[in-house]
């Protein structure tokens, strides 16, 4: 679970509706027509923009934004590493049964036990890193669009509001109700856009450089370990993927 986002964006809600509380009650903040033009409006103009299959799967991609197991570099090194030190002393075939904590790296292994060129596993493995991102990538395009639809929805909604008032002009007492429905759909894409959607896009953008980099770091280790480069130079070569403090940490140990 990843607490910065869920944190971050329930803080963010609760923050909001304590404000309305404070403001006179959250019921004067409720309008459905206005939450109609803004959330089912953004959702259909974002899905005409991508493919049904691809917008579907973006919720499942949304879910990484929350849940994520992130590989921790410095962990991964020292485990490869390890593999790197058995694999030179009893050869490629003693990685076979082992259990791995990265399912990339499990495939990996197993290309390199089945004895393929160090061109098809490079290739191979880049495959598939180059989907996942591709996956990640997608998800953030998806909620980027939908955060910057939002708010455009929201001004439509406020546009229609506005036009409905000034065609009923004849009770003055009726305008500032009028009014006031008119702006909450620019409240609602504001916050759709700022609390939910915008967030989720940057934090699939994150997820899909954290992926990369552990990714890579794991192919460069298998082909490494496929070439039998001694595992302190593979160590070495690996601490350029971790910041340099940590990497000044890391050579200290």
């Amino acid at each position: 679970m990843d607490l910065a986002t869920l944190i971050g964006m329930v803080g963010a809600m609760i923050i909001i509706v304590t404000a309305m509380m404070l403001s006179g009650g959250v019921g004067m903040f409720v309008d459905l027509p206005s939450v109609l033009i803004v959330i089912a409006g953004s959702i259909l103009v974002v899905m005409s923009k991508f493919g049904l299959r691809q917008f579907l799967n973006a919720g499942k991609v949304a879910a990484k934004a929350f849940i994520f197991k992130v590989d921790d570099p410095a962990k991964m090194i020292d485990e490869v590493v390890g593999l790197a030190d058995e694999a030179r002393k009893g050869g490629l075939l003693v990685l076979e049964d082992k259990k791995f904590s990265s399912d990339f790296l499990q495939s990996g292994i197993q290309l390199l036990v089945d004895g393929h060129e160090p061109d098809v596993v490079k290739a191979l493995l880049l495959k598939d890193k180059d989907k996942a991102v591709e996956r990640h990538s997608l998800g953030a395009d998806i909620f980027a669009a939908l955060g910057s639809v939002a708010p455009a929805m929201g001004m439509i909604g406020t546009l229609v509001g506005l036009v409905a008032m000034l065609s009923n002009m004849d009770d003055p007492k009726s305008i500032g109700p009028a009014m006031a429905i008119a702006l909450l759909t620019t409240l609602y894409g504001a916050m759709l856009a700022n609390m939910v959607a915008i967030p989720i896009a940057d934090k699939l953008s994150l997820r899909r450089s954290e992926e990369d980099t552990t990714k890579n770091l794991i192919i460069d280790a298998l082909l490494a370990i496929q070439s039998g480069q001694n595992p302190r130079v593979i160590d070495s070569m690996l601490r350029n993927y971790l910041p340099e403090g940590q990497r000044a940490k890391a050579d200290d140990n």
